[in-house]
C-alpha cells in the first residue's frame, strides 16, 4: 500500500487516505476538549473501488499514531475503529469510559 498517502485535514474533521491524487478512503472525527483531550473518530468510509486494500486499516493506524504524537487519547465511537483497536491493542489503548461517555454526549448534541 505505498501508494497510499494519509493525510490529516483537521479543519475539516478528516483523516484522509490519498491515491493517485484522489480521496479514496476517509475517517471522520472530531476534537474532544473534555473531560480531557481526543480524538473521537465517528465514520470510517473506503471507496467501493478501493475496499480490501487495507485503507480502512490504515486509516484507522494512523490516527492512533497521530493521537500518540501529538500526547491525547483516542475515544471511538465509529463501529470499525472500535473493532480495528480491539484487534490491534498494543497500536490501539483502550479509551476511559469517561472520555467514550462525554464523546458519545458530544455527537448526540
Amino acid at each position: 500500500m505505498s501508494d497510499v498517502e494519509i493525510r490529516d485535514d483537521r479543519a475539516a474533521g478528516r483523516l484522509e487516505a490519498v491515491a493517485g491524487g484522489e480521496v479514496v478512503g476517509h475517517i471522520e472525527y472530531f476534537v474532544l476538549d473534555s473531560p480531557a483531550p481526543a480524538l473521537v473518530p465517528v465514520h470510517t468510509i473506503v471507496e467501493p473501488a478501493h475496499e480490501g486494500k487495507g485503507i480502512a486499516g490504515s486509516l484507522a493506524r494512523e490516527l492512533y499514531a497521530l493521537a500518540g504524537r501529538e500526547g491525547v487519547a483516542v475515544a471511538p465511537l465509529c463501529p470499525y475503529v472500535v473493532s480495528w483497536a480491539e484487534r490491534h491493542p498494543d497500536e490501539a489503548p483502550a479509551a476511559d469510559p469517561a472520555l467514550l461517555a462525554a464523546a458519545k454526549e458530544r455527537a448526540r448534541g
